[in-house]
């Protein structure tokens, strides 16, 4: 019986993993911070200091995160509809890629202002 349960275990743990990886299918995920943006592209530099170009197209989704503010719920953030012109550079970035051959097309770009702009009431 014993026996069983661990298998048991183990597959359920192989279920949760692949179910997991193929969430967003074949989109990579490109993490850090903008550091260019061109007509056509934005640069992010990854917490291993590499710049990663991911190409913008037409059916690209632009989400603003938004925190959650003092004395709210931390669970309280929002996130907002945006477009290209709200990304900025120096703001964090969590982009779903397509590979398409050697290149990255954005299908969504989640992005939140740096922690100390955010902080900054607005005059």
């Amino acid at each position: 019986m014993n026996m069983r349960v661990r298998f048991a275990a183990l597959l359920f743990a192989l279920a949760a993993l692949c179910s997991a990886a193929f969430a967003h299918g074949d989109l990579k995920h490109i993490s850090g911070t903008v550091e260019k943006i061109t007509a056509g592209s934005v640069f992010v530099k990854t917490a291993d200091g590499k710049s990663v170009e991911v190409k913008i197209v037409s059916s690209t989704v632009y989400v603003l995160h938004v925190a959650s503010q003092p004395g709210t719920p931390p669970d309280a953030s929002l996130d907002k509809p945006a477009k290209l012109a709200d990304l900025a550079v120096g703001d964090r970035v969590l982009i779903h890629a397509k590979p398409v051959g050697e290149t990255l097309e954005a299908a969504e770009v989640k992005f939140s202002a740096p922690v100390a702009a955010a902080a900054k009431p607005k005059s």
